[in-house]
């Protein structure tokens, strides 16, 4: 049995083709399972690899002051790096990057 795409809303005019044309486009050309186990965990991590590149550049600009978002991703990259939960990395986050927002702000 086949996977049918649920119907998608167009934003404006033609964006709807595009949009299906780009979830059937990989059905089309893997029709067979994939066999390869470097292809398949290529495909495992294409999730991962399109979430980082649209989050990236909004968390550099998210606070408005480009030291204190660098601040705040090296805090959650350290601290994520040493298996800390994602309370812990989110609030020491938030406060280096408020630190440096205000040690910017005092200088």
């Amino acid at each position: 049995e086949r996977y049918v795409f649920p119907a998608s809303r167009p934003a404006s005019a033609g964006h709807g083709r595009r949009d299906l044309s780009m979830r059937v486009l990989p059905f089309t050309l893997l029709r067979r399972p994939v066999r390869s186990p470097f292809l398949r965990s290529l495909l495992a991590y294409i999730p991962y690899g399109v979430l980082s590149a649209m989050a990236f550049p909004s968390i550099l600009y998210s606070t408005g002051s480009f030291p204190s978002a660098v601040a705040g991703t090296a805090a959650a990259l350290v601290l994520a790096f040493f298996r800390r939960s994602l309370p812990v990395v989110a609030l020491g986050a938030c406060l280096a990057a408020m630190a440096v927002a205000v040690l910017m702000a005092v200088v």
